[in-house]
């Protein structure tokens, strides 16, 4: 508002338009503009004003918003269905836009938005094929069911992904991290380790903590086993598993026994069946146990503790999901309680936080904060 009025009083000091649309660098036309409110109102005429249109030609009528929102409070539905049904009704009104509808209905506190809902992270690297016994073991839940006596059966099934040998199939009472990691640690004593256990995204296996780890992948990787997950919503990365859940569910489930004993023992003369006497096309007619063999890597009697590279700081984690830099905590993951992660610096401002070879984040230095994706124009370490 001072350089307007400064404008309009050089103009009375006989500074011509020309002039004046040089000095300021505006348009001549501003300048008659501005001329023209000083002439009706003064220096007062110089404010700014509001650049909101007087008349609205899109602007929803009392009626039609009216029918609008009695088509919600009928039906309860979105935007975009309520229109499809309101048009259906009436082809001859000239409905508005869906994001118009949309609109209303926030205004009115018919709809409220959703909170973008914590996901496990994707897995960050491409899924290994398995050429070999022990490269990469699947694992997951075959859907819950009852036997005859009521009562609730979780099998749980685990197969080598190269040679379709099915290691358990053996019901959980409860699907937590104790049970499973047990079933788990016997499969370890009596096959070895294998390189990699892929599944789902689902609890215990994974969860929304940085780098997707559970208390059970942690586990593994401790035991140098690589955490493989699929892609939500694509059981066709684990297809080789879920053809097997058809198979068992075609053999073994259609009638199930009268309690849970007998049903596992069912599971024990399906898996017998399953490796040694069934031929497996993708074999060659062979079977499972004609191609399996040990894992060269014997299961420990202690898991190990991580190790990291030389030049990696190494923070423990508190109760709380925290670590302390300089003094003070920084806030990671309740997950990693008790954990000892290593921090490796990337520049002057960041550090990549490690769950051994897992890479989980950055720290911010600066902040003080911990976040899950990379900070931006920043040379990052080549191997993540």
């Amino acid at each position: 508002m001072d350089v307007r009025a400064k404008l309009v009083e050089d103009y009375q000091e006989g500074e011509t338009i020309a002039a004046l649309s040089e000095i300021y660098g505006v348009s001549r036309k501003t300048i008659y503009k501005w001329l023209g409110r000083f002439e009706e109102a003064g220096v007062a005429g110089l404010a700014e004003r509001s650049r909101a249109p007087h008349r609205r030609p899109q602007q929803l009528s009392d009626e039609m918003a009216a029918r609008i929102v009695a088509a919600r409070q009928r039906w309860k539905w979105g935007a975009r269905k309520l229109l499809a049904k309101l048009r259906q009704a009436h082809p001859e009104v000239a409905w508005p836009a869906a994001s118009t509808v949309s609109e209303l209905l926030r205004e009115r506190g018919l709809t409220h938005p959703q909170r973008r809902r914590l996901r496990t992270p994707l897995y960050p690297g491409p899924l290994a094929e398995a050429t070999a016994p022990n490269q990469t073991w699947c694992a997951d839940f075959k859907g819950w069911f009852r036997t005859r006596d009521g009562t609730r059966c979780d099998p749980l099934t685990i197969s080598d992904k190269g040679t379709r040998y099915l290691l358990r199939c053996q019901i959980t009472p409860k699907t937590d991290t104790a049970h499973v990691a047990a079933i788990f640690d016997a499969a370890f004593h009596e096959f070895g380790l294998p390189g990699r256990i892929h599944t789902d995204n689902g609890t215990p296996f994974a969860s929304r903590a940085p780098g997707g780890l559970s208390r059970l992948s942690m586990r593994w990787v401790k035991l140098g086993i690589t955490p493989e997950r699929s892609r939500p919503a694509h059981p066709q990365d684990n297809g080789r598993h879920e053809r097997f859940h058809l198979t068992l569910k075609q053999e073994v489930l259609r009638e199930v026994a009268a309690h849970p004993r007998a049903q596992q023992q069912v599971f024990r003369e399906f898996q017998h069946l399953y490796n040694c006497e069934r031929p497996h096309e993708a074999l060659d007619y062979q079977t499972p146990a004609s191609r399996y063999v040990l894992s060269p890597r014997p299961m420990p009697r202690r898991v190990p503790e991580l190790e990291y590279a030389d030049g990696t700081q190494l923070r423990r984690v508190s109760r709380s999901g925290e670590l302390h830099w300089k003094g003070e905590p920084v806030f990671v993951s309740e997950v990693f309680d008790g954990e000892i992660l290593g921090l490796r610096e990337v520049d002057g401002r960041y550090l990549q936080v490690w769950f051994g070879p897992v890479a989980l984040g950055w720290l911010d230095t600066h902040r003080r904060q911990f976040q899950r994706q990379p900070p931006r124009h920043r040379a990052l370490d080549p191997s993540t």
